[in-house]
């Protein structure tokens, strides 16, 4: 019912929060009356990238590991899988920096009007002849070539400039 809401919010909140000891409490808690440990995984999975983001890429790895270690193994052993990754998730630092652009990506997409800016020609393949001609791929700089970065657009014009990771106002 309305508790299983309520117990993986407490466990979200509580990893968000750092508190290790009030994570692994959840847990148990949901574990312990019988929550399926695959649900709590993917919702780890979640977390992973959510709350705790490009602060430590690793984490997304170790939801998934702690995923297919329930997959694999079932209850009652995988609970410490879980008590680790919850407690890795407690401990990491929290980023919410690709969440925010992500969403602005999506709010971006959502208020365009009218049909959406082409892809740049210089960034289009061209496996035909006549793509070729058309100006496919033309001026198209493959940075592993150089040595340094190069100064390349790689959004559509009508958007150049625009930032996502930086705040929007609405």
């Amino acid at each position: 019912g309305e508790e299983h809401y309520n117990c993986i919010s407490a466990l979200h909140k509580s990893m968000r929060g750092s508190d290790e000891n009030a994570s692994l409490y959840w847990l148990a808690r949901m574990l312990e009356g019988g929550e399926d440990p695959l649900y709590v995984a993917r919702r780890l999975v979640r977390f992973a990238s959510e709350d705790i983001g490009l602060a430590d890429p690793l984490a997304l790895t170790q939801a998934v590991a702690a995923y297919q270690g329930c997959h694999f193994i079932g209850m009652p052993e995988c609970e410490v899988i879980l008590a680790q990754c919850v407690v890795y998730f407690a401990r990491a630092p929290k980023s919410i920096e690709i969440y925010r652009a992500y969403s602005n990506v999506k709010e971006c997409l959502r208020m365009h009007t009218g049909p959406l800016p082409p892809v740049p020609l210089h960034l289009r393949n061209a496996p035909t002849r006549l793509m070729k001609d058309l100006g496919y791929g033309k001026g198209y700089k493959y940075n592993p070539m150089y040595k340094e970065p190069v100064e390349q657009d790689y959004l559509p014009q009508e958007l150049k400039g625009t930032d996502f990771f930086k705040e929007r106002k609405t």
